[in-house]
């Protein structure tokens, strides 16, 4: 189980784009699960369709992305000059809204990992429902700095 200061230390991204709570459970070069909490805080809420609350699905993938890459970041030891770009979606289909005080579970499982690069298939669901799913599709590079 990983905690969100553990998750800081392997993502770039800080609130409000960090979208991975904590990790369930991990097995390296294999699956990952993960879990994101929807909340009426969120500062997306306050513009997309502020009446009718509904997480924008593009936020959906993005937390998938993060979760395949600490999949990845985990198995593999990305070094600190190194970042993911996530770089392809294939079939994402998204099935279910997603609203405030929804638990958003997100499974991912390897289906290649290599050296600089990985594709994965992402599962998210909601109280047992698939809210989305597809296989996402990442390389790692070297920063500049």
């Amino acid at each position: 189980m990983l905690t969100i200061m553990q998750l800081e230390k392997i993502l770039p991204q800080r609130y409000p784009f960090l979208l991975i709570d904590r990790v369930l459970n991990f097995e390296e070069n294999k699956q990952l699960v993960a879990i994101k909490n929807v909340t009426i805080n969120e500062p997306f809420f306050s513009g997309h369709f502020p009446n009718l609350p509904v997480m924008p699905g593009v936020l959906i993938l993005e937390a998938m992305a993060q979760a395949a890459i600490i999949l990845y970041a985990q198995s593999k030891h990305i070094r600190k000059n190194e970042v993911n770009y996530y770089f392809a979606k294939v079939d994402v289909k998204f099935k279910k809204s997603v609203v405030p005080g929804d638990q958003v579970r997100i499974e991912i499982e390897a289906e290649k990992m290599l050296t600089k690069m990985a594709i994965t298939k992402a599962t998210a669901s909601v109280s047992g429902d698939i809210v989305a799913q597809g296989r996402i599709a990442f390389s790692i590079q070297k920063t500049e700095k």
